[in-house]
């Protein structure tokens, strides 16, 4: 039985991600680099790998909008918005979930591009109306000048366009300094139904800080899903911190949160799940996995 088959459609019920039968939903999964610099593993035989070898129920489809071949400064729009549709046409076909993930790093706020997000979303939801496996990310991670007023305003511009094809999609928001200020959501969230607020962390650079922070959040009933988290430093480099690491699954544990690794590459950063050099897109051995990638199999084949 796929994922899809396990679930079905989800839905944010209080504090969590169900799936049909109202069971609670923990969303295990890869998140690809830069589509534009990564493309290769957007293909069916690495996605049935993903989900048959390494215990995957979900793939996160990284389009970065500013960066180098960005969707909204130089990249190819037609092929990078192709390649966001390969994917989500290969989880149809694969029975697994998939994040269109509108990925704000480097412009700081979502407001900087709002209008072709909204085109993108309208878009995308338009050619997937009522898709029962794919969940929006409409912002990666706001950071710098970007306030959680901001984001606000752009979640209710954004968030509307999803619901006018798809008016039962899980919609997932992030909150400033890089999604990591889930408390301001806490305090002020957002008027929509199945919204869920996304939390990144970095298990050598993010600690007990930001664990003690998610907590709280969690025991006040936020629904919180990690679409991005790795056990090396934030920069990606770093020795993994192993401990570190163990305390994030142990909270994500008990609180039932979903889990996104970082990243589907194969590049010098220790963030990426291959070993550099590694062509494989599938039969991955431990001789082909750095650390990053032993641990994300290790806690996705035993979810």
């Amino acid at each position: 039985m796929d994922p899809l088959q396990k679930y079905g459609r989800l839905k944010v019920c209080g504090d969590r991600l169900t799936g049909e039968k109202g069971e609670t939903v923990r969303l295990f999964g890869m998140s690809t680099h830069g589509l534009a610099w990564q493309p290769k593993y957007v293909c069916r035989e690495c996605f049935e790998a993903l989900r048959d070898e390494m215990g995957c129920e979900c793939i996160r489809l990284a389009l970065y909008t500013h960066q180098y071949k960005g969707y909204c400064t130089d990249g190819d729009k037609e092929e990078l918005y192709a390649l966001v549709k390969k994917g989500i046409d290969l989880a149809i076909e694969l029975g697994i979930y998939v994040i269109a993930d509108w990925h704000i790093l480097m412009e700081e706020s979502p407001l900087t591009y709002a209008d072709e997000a909204e085109r993108f979303f309208a878009s995308l939801s338009a050619e997937y109306p009522g898709c029962p496996n794919l969940i929006y990310e409409i912002c990666n991670e706001p950071n710098g000048v970007a306030t959680w007023e901001d984001i606000k305003a752009y979640a209710e511009r954004i968030i509307p366009v999803i619901r006018a094809n798809s008016p039962e999609a899980v919609v997932a928001v992030g909150t400033p300094e890089w999604a990591q200020r889930c408390e301001l959501a806490l305090a002020d969230p957002l008027d929509f139904d199945n919204v869920i607020y996304t939390l990144h962390f970095y298990a050598a650079t993010h600690g007990k800080f930001l664990r003690d922070r998610a907590e709280k959040c969690l025991e006040a009933g936020l629904p919180i899903f990690v679409t991005e988290c790795s056990i090396t430093e934030a920069t990606g480099d770093g020795a993994p911190d192993m401990e570190s690491a163990a305390k994030w699954a142990e909270l994500l544990d008990l609180y039932q949160v979903g889990m996104i690794g970082w990243s589907l590459s194969a590049g010098f950063d220790q963030s990426s799940v291959f070993k550099q050099g590694c062509e494989k897109l599938s039969g991955w051995s431990d001789e082909d996995l750095k650390p990053t990638g032993k641990w994300f199999r290790e806690i996705f084949r035993h979810k």
